[in-house]
């Protein structure tokens, strides 16, 4: 087990801890900036992270849309568990995917939904194997970013897909449940365990099942591995820099724990069956684990660009947790009925509870001489606005973080009608260096986040 500094204030921004079946990142340290500080330090010192969370079915827009505009606005309903970060995130309305229509296809607006929402692109209707949609946002950024970190991106979700199938009015299942594509027939499979996520990003994966179980029977923890090498860099460090070693092993650890916990769970509600490797049986845990396994994945820059499913297009989940039973699907189609609509509004409060409390743990985690969040851009979204009537227009965007102080947040910003969705992206993509003219039907940049 290895590890490598230069002197304190030289080093590598890279560096990592090293042991059998573990590779670690660090986060930002002081020691590894140079000695006038981050300003000059560079994008090196600090990276730009893009995140993509999407949700589907649509949202109750009249209890999502805040009522005024600008600064000054006041959450709505919906959005009400997001007002103690509210300066860090802008509500963006007016948004439009044209690509989600039928445009001829006929009916599958869930599967377009999905399929069009990080492509700009509109799916080709087959179940069969002739899949083609275009690659999406994360994908393009991947090229272009990718090799900075170990993993070129990560992709993440909570229910499990299909690739072959009809799950849509005669569109393949690939389109409900994945929205990141490599090619444009090629689909990134998600990852819906969270020990796989874990171990993604910090174990090895050579050998079969059998024999990576065997070797974690000889280390009780990843970081077991690297703690002697911990022990020895802590003490070349200063007391900031300690205090945040300090910290970042302790949630790593935490979520290990809690990862091991759901395992245990799980198995003992379903005693008959073996879950060696299962996932929490609580959505909410679920949801949260995922969640925190991003920050960690952010923060050792591990990967810079995640996208996460909370469900699959046209998920009829149920949601008991926030008091709902029916599923999320069948309510979306509620014709105008209060109780549905009550309920569908339910869910969606849930959906942004979970964010909030995801966008207040990024903004929690220090770096540099600000925050994780402040070098991050994470949209939260559905390709679908009334989803009772299957409109991929005004779209419930979210847009959180400073990117790096090239956005300004705190706002409620309403574009006119129908821009582009892509627009969005294309900013976005920019501010990573992926040099791409245009995205899907993108007329420029959305301007209006600029700082």
């Amino acid at each position: 087990m290895t590890f490598h500094i230069h002197k304190m204030t030289e080093m590598p921004r890279r560096t990592m801890l090293k042991g059998v079946g573990a590779l670690m990142g660090l986060p930002l340290l002081n020691a590894m900036l140079p000695e006038n500080g981050l300003a000059a330090a560079g994008p090196e010192a600090a990276p730009l992270r893009m995140g993509f969370v999407f949700f589907p079915n649509g949202a109750i827009m009249p209890d999502w849309t805040p009522a005024s505009e600008g600064t000054d606005y006041e959450l709505s309903r919906t959005l009400k568990s997001l007002e103690p970060v509210k300066s860090e995130f802008n509500v963006i309305s007016g948004l439009a995917q044209e690509q989600g229509y039928a445009h001829g296809d006929g009916p599958g607006d869930h599967a377009r939904s999905a399929a069009s929402f990080l492509t700009g692109a509109h799916p080709v209707k087959t179940a069969g194997a002739n899949i083609r949609v275009g690659v999406s946002a994360d994908q393009i950024a991947a090229e272009a970013i990718g090799k900075q970190t170990r993993l070129p991106s990560l992709e993440i979700g909570l229910e499990r897909g299909r690739t072959a199938g009809n799950c849509d009015s005669g569109y393949s299942c690939a389109y409900s449940s994945t929205i990141s594509w490599k090619t444009a027939t090629t689909p990134m499979a998600k990852e819906i365990n969270p020990r796989q996520v874990f171990e993604r990003l910090f174990g090895e994966k050579d050998g079969t099942p059998e024999e990576r179980a065997k070797k974690a029977k000889y280390r009780r923890s990843i970081l077991d591995v690297v703690a002697g090498n911990a022990q020895k860099l802590s003490g070349q460090l200063g007391q900031t820099d300690k205090r945040k070693l300090d910290e970042y092993f302790t949630s790593v650890r935490e979520i290990e724990q809690r990862i091991e916990q759901a395992q245990k769970s799980a198995e003992l509600e379903t005693p008959d069956f073996d879950i060696p490797h299962s996932t929490p049986g609580d959505l909410t845990e679920h949801m949260n684990l995922m969640y925190d396994l991003m920050i960690l994945a952010f923060r050792t820059n591990s990967t810079r660009i995640i996208t996460y499913m909370l469900a699959n297009e046209g998920s009829n989940r149920s949601y008991p947790m926030a008091g709902v039973k029916s599923g999320h699907h069948q309510l979306s189609h509620h014709l105008g009925v209060e109780d549905k609509i009550a309920d569908l509004q339910k869910i969606d409060e849930f959906t942004v509870k979970q964010f909030a409390r995801f966008v207040t743990r990024m903004k929690e985690t220090r770096e540099g001489e600000g925050s994780l969040l402040d070098n991050s851009m994470i949209v939260l979204g559905s390709g679908l606005g009334d989803g009772n009537r299957h409109r991929h227009e005004d779209l419930p965007i979210i847009l959180a973080g400073k990117g790096g102080s090239s956005i300004a947040t705190g706002r409620h910003l309403r574009v006119p009608n129908k821009t582009p969705f892509n627009n969005l992206f294309l900013s976005m993509l920019h501010r990573v260096g992926a040099n791409v003219a245009e995205f899907g039907d993108s007329t420029g940049e959305l301007k209006q986040i600029d700082a």
